[in-house]
């Protein structure tokens, strides 16, 4: 069993810093190349982040673990409210900016909506992962008509930030090392929880829900904590929400499209009503009453709380 959880942790830090490495080497390749920056938000910051998330899917569907793949999305999108957001607030109160809820939450909140509908019977079938993908295409032109009416500066900042002084041969050279390094290490984390969850009696959902979920998170966490620390809270919020919308449009469709059966009845009893109870208790921290919302220490607290109460309930 070691040697599995070394596999699991081995492959989550190299998944980690190969997504970033791709992630730069991208997206300055495609400055390079006369790619307009919008499009660079759009398309690669936005898949960039969640690319972790999508190599884990997509390994472990082709491995047929469908299992392990849901979970991995429904428990990233736990992770990143009740941890993310909740260690980042204890460490740093979070202000949340009225566009954000006017168009960004309640635009996850329909989308989680969605995808829970979509995943009620439990039964993994072709036509779901086709209308995430359709939403997926109008999610990317919405958000795109949004950036041309300049109403996403703290988009364009985060990929300013992410665009660094480099050749376009040493760009394209760590793309390639990174999505060559993304690909082994899904291969790698994927065994190991699989073979971690034969070993202690689990379903490999679990192991998604958990370990694997956090793992993949771990760039939205650190994104959050750095970006708290230079007051941009905006930012911190809108990476959470733009992970979690890409978590259900781009990963979920993959199990979906590859992969057929049922899924673990745990996932409509437990999972579901977790991921849509922490995306409205988001909602309502940020709205606030008869003030700007904000998501206070004593609410980032209560976030770690219930993140600590879903894995007691995992596991107990």
């Amino acid at each position: 069993m070691i040697i599995h959880l070394v596999a699991v942790l081995v492959g989550l830090v190299l998944l980690v810093w190969s997504a970033d490495r791709f992630v730069v080497g991208a997206c300055v390749t495609a400055e390079r190349l006369g790619v307009p920056v919008l499009v660079i938000g759009m398309l690669l910051m936005g898949f960039g982040t969640s690319a972790p998330e999508m190599l884990v899917s997509l390994q472990a569907s082709l491995d047929g673990n469908p299992g392990l793949a849901v979970g991995n999305v429904i428990g990233s999108n736990i992770t990143n409210i009740a941890l993310v957001l909740g260690l980042t607030a204890l460490l740093s109160p979070i202000a949340v900016a009225s566009g954000l809820i006017r168009r960004e939450l309640p635009l996850l909140l329909g989308i989680t909506v969605i995808a829970v509908l979509l995943l009620l019977n439990l039964q993994l079938v072709v036509w779901k992962g086709v209308v995430l993908l359709f939403l997926l295409v109008a999610f990317i032109t919405y958000s795109y008509w949004l950036t041309r009416q300049g109403k996403s500066d703290a988009l364009l900042d985060e990929v300013n930030d992410v665009l660094q002084p480099m050749s376009k041969g040493k760009a394209l050279m760590w793309m390639l090392v990174g999505l060559v390094l993304l690909v082994v290490s899904a291969r790698l984390l994927v065994w190991g929880a699989v073979e971690l969850a034969v070993a202690l009696g689990i379903s490999d959902m679990v192991i998604g829900l958990t370990l694997v979920a956090i793992g993949t998170s771990l760039p939205e966490l650190a994104a959050s904590i750095a970006a708290a620390r230079r007051n941009q809270a905006d930012l911190v919020i809108g990476n959470v929400i733009g992970s979690n919308i890409f978590n259900l449009l781009a990963v979920l469709p993959i199990p979906l499209l590859l992969s057929s059966g049922g899924l673990d009845q745990a996932l409509l009893l437990r999972d579901l009503p977790v991921m849509m109870g922490l995306t409205l208790v988001l909602l309502a921290v940020s709205l606030g009453i008869k003030k700007q919302g904000r998501i206070n220490r004593y609410e980032g607290a209560a976030l770690l709380l219930c993140f600590a109460g879903y894995q007691w309930w995992l596991f107990g």
